[in-house]
């Protein structure tokens, strides 16, 4: 039979044996490995900490920068818009304002008086000059020829200028009563036929109760008017005024 260990054998066998140099190399490694991984861990938590605070801060710009953009463009629509009126009516001793002012109540007065010219002149239309505050003549009769209103015969010019007179009574009432008319001379520039025609608007007038003044020494127009003030030279510079 094999002999039995002693006792201080055995008590050697239970002790600890010390690692071998192999093995305590390979666990250093690895504890190093590990604390190597964990500060790459805390790092990359730190990095993607830091990019989406970043991310958040990209995203609170980014909307303020889309609510400037939306007032950036409001305020250029409404930058056009006063540079147009600049354009149309801006300068600093108030001129451009003025003529564009001008301009539309000339041509809401020629609109007047184009309605009272188809009566008497059916042949012309006045129109304003762009950009001016001279007016022209159409010839509708000439397939819509722009005349100057120097072009214009002697009758033809008065029964233009009748009906601005009429035009601008019309303009007027808009906000005053215009009851009254008086013309002054002019009507021995016409002929029988341009007379006629100027009568009858005159006559149309008076039907629509205003009264119609007429100062004119042409004998066909007297016969017409049934009341009368006339006129007569007497001695030492004198004159007798009487009402028919």
């Amino acid at each position: 039979m094999p002999a039995s260990p002693s006792s201080f054998e055995t008590e050697k066998l239970l002790q600890p044996q010390p690692a071998h140099p192999a093995e305590q190399t390979l666990e250093q490694a690895w504890q190093a490995h590990a604390r190597s991984l964990q500060q790459q861990w805390q790092q990359a938590q730190q990095a993607y900490s830091e990019l989406l605070a970043q991310q958040r801060q990209d995203d609170a710009r980014r909307m303020h920068n889309s609510s400037l953009r939306q007032e950036l463009q409001q305020q250029s629509t409404q930058t056009r818009l006063w540079e147009q009126m600049r354009e149309l009516i801006g300068s600093a001793d108030g001129k451009k304002f003025r003529n564009y002012a001008q301009q539309i109540t000339l041509d809401v007065l020629l609109a007047y008086a184009n309605r009272h010219l188809q009566q008497l002149a059916r042949r012309y239309r006045l129109q304003r000059i762009p950009d001016t505050l001279a007016m022209m003549v159409i010839d509708q009769d000439m397939a819509d020829e722009q005349r100057s209103v120097h072009s214009l015969s002697g009758g033809e010019s008065f029964l233009a200028s009748l009906a601005l007179a009429l035009g601008l009574a019309s303009l007027s009432s808009q906000r005053v009563k215009v009851e009254s008319l008086f013309i002054d001379e002019g009507f021995g520039s016409l002929d029988a036929d341009t007379l006629q025609i100027a009568m009858d608007a005159l006559d149309s007038l008076q039907a629509q109760g205003r009264q119609v003044g007429v100062i004119s020494h042409v004998q066909e127009m007297t016969e017409r008017i049934a009341t009368r003030i006339l006129v007569q030279r007497a001695a030492g510079g004198k004159s007798a005024i009487t009402v028919s």
